[in-house]
């Protein structure tokens, strides 16, 4: 049976949050960074406890006016700061509601970072390792991410963009390129079906990537990203793909 994770970015003041939740598998919730504050977080926890959504937590470069989309410059520690700050805040709120908080899914310019930068992508994962051995990360395929997730001992779900356009080596087009951002529909269903069979992404340049994705994310501040998730859920199902969370991959002091 072929099981593939829809998981989409929420919280983030888009408006589509509750459409999404009734489709997607994972949320990622936005946690005081680049978006979202304790009532949203709350309210997308409640959801996910009484729906079965596996609940994930969304930090960021705190830069809610920019949406945690530019690198800031700051001394790591301090970085470091803001992520706990973030993971904390979500984490307390998740135990009072009652639902476990499975996974960190890095947000925009902090998540292409980690995917470029080796050293940076440890340093992270080494703060998330040391505050909870047993959290996933969900991390872009063949990145940087993958290997610093390995390197420091955590849970690994690997995932890939239904409507992100990719780089020949595997990473995601600069948003401020033109086609960044995949539109048509189509395209974006043919792509999550040949990910999910055949474990292919086609990059702009042509080149077949091989991936091991079985999260795929659907942005939630797209036009019609409602119908568009809605779509790929269909498309999905009826070729007889599972709908569900990812069981994380563990591999301890994978050297790099």
């Amino acid at each position: 049976m072929t099981i593939i994770d829809l998981n989409a970015d929420l919280g983030e003041g888009m408006g589509t949050d509750d459409d999404l939740l009734q489709i997607v598998s994972s949320a990622s919730i936005a946690c005081g960074g680049h978006a979202g504050d304790a009532a949203t977080i709350r309210r997308i926890l409640e959801f996910c406890k009484a729906s079965g959504v596996r609940a994930g937590a969304h930090p960021g470069y705190v830069d809610p006016k920019r949406f945690g989309r530019f690198r800031l410059v700051m001394p790591l520690e301090q970085l470091l700061g803001q992520i706990r700050g973030q993971l904390l805040l979500v984490r307390h709120i998740a135990d009072e509601v009652g639902v476990a908080l499975s996974y960190v899914k890095l947000h925009g310019a902090l998540a292409n970072q980690t995917a470029e930068e080796l050293a940076f992508a440890v340093g992270i994962f080494g703060s998330i390792q040391a505050m909870d051995p047993d959290m996933a990360v969900l991390a872009l395929d063949n990145s940087q991410q993958v290997r610093a997730a390995k390197a420091v001992g955590l849970p690994l779900i690997r995932e890939a963009y239904a409507d992100r356009a990719y780089t020949a080596d595997g990473l995601l087009v600069p948003r401020a390129k033109d086609g960044a951002v995949i539109h048509d529909e189509e395209a974006v269903i043919a792509r999550c079906l040949r990910l999910a069979r055949d474990g292919e992404i086609v990059a702009v340049d042509g080149t077949v990537l091989k991936s091991g994705a079985r999260s795929i994310c659907l942005h939630g501040d797209t036009p019609g990203a409602v119908n568009l998730a809605r779509q790929v859920r269909h498309a999905l199902e009826g070729e007889g793909i599972t709908v569900a969370p990812a069981v994380p991959e563990v591999e301890r002091g994978v050297e790099i």
